[in-house]
C-alpha cells in the first residue's frame, strides 16, 4: 500500500501554479497537467486552501500561492492533503494471536520503530520546499531543451 497520490498531486498543483504564475491556473488547466478530472483538482485545492497554501477566489478562475515558495515545505503539503493521521503512516495488523509469542509482542515491539520511521520521513519532508521542486523542474527542462537543440 502506498501513500495517497493526493500528496504528489498537491506538490504538482503548487509547482504548476508557480511555473504558470503569469497565466491563469484554473482547475481545468491543472487537471490537464496532472491528467485527472478537474473535480479531483478542486478537492485537493480546497485542502491546500484550508492549509493556507493557496488563494482561490469564488467566481474568479485561477489560483495563486498564498506563501512564498521557500516557505512551503513538502511536509506542509503532506499534512494539508491528509495523507495520514498523526503517527499512523504504518498500519499494524489488529488482533494477532495472543497465544503466539510473536503475536503477543509484535505490536508493542514494532510500533515504536515505525513511529521513528514516520518521524524521519516527516523531518526529511520538512527540509524540502516547493521552491526546490520548481528549481528541479526548471533544470530538467533546460537539460531537455539543450539535448533537443543539439
Amino acid at each position: 500500500m502506498s501513500i495517497s497520490s493526493r500528496f504528489a498531486v498537491g506538490i504538482h498543483i503548487l509547482t504548476l501554479i508557480e511555473i504558470n504564475k503569469d497565466g491563469v491556473s484554473t482547475s481545468e488547466f491543472l487537471a490537464g497537467s496532472v491528467n485527472t478530472n478537474p473535480a479531483v483538482i478542486r478537492k485537493i485545492m480546497g485542502m491546500l486552501k484550508n492549509a493556507g497554501l493557496v488563494k482561490v477566489r469564488p467566481g474568479i478562475a485561477g489560483a495563486d500561492l498564498a506563501k512564498d515558495l521557500s516557505d512551503i515545505t513538502l511536509l506542509d503539503v503532506y499534512k494539508a492533503v491528509n495523507v495520514v493521521q498523526e503517527k499512523e503512516l504504518f498500519s499494524i495488523h489488529e488482533n494477532p494471536n495472543p497465544q503466539c509469542p510473536v503475536g503477543r509482542n509484535i505490536q508493542n515491539t514494532i510500533a515504536p520503530l515505525l513511529e521513528i520511521a514516520q518521524t524521519a520521513l516527516e523531518k526529511a519532508l520538512g527540509h524540502v520546499t516547493i521552491e526546490d521542486v520548481v528549481k528541479g523542474i526548471i533544470e530538467k527542462e533546460k537539460l531537455i531543451n539543450k539535448w533537443i537543440s543539439n
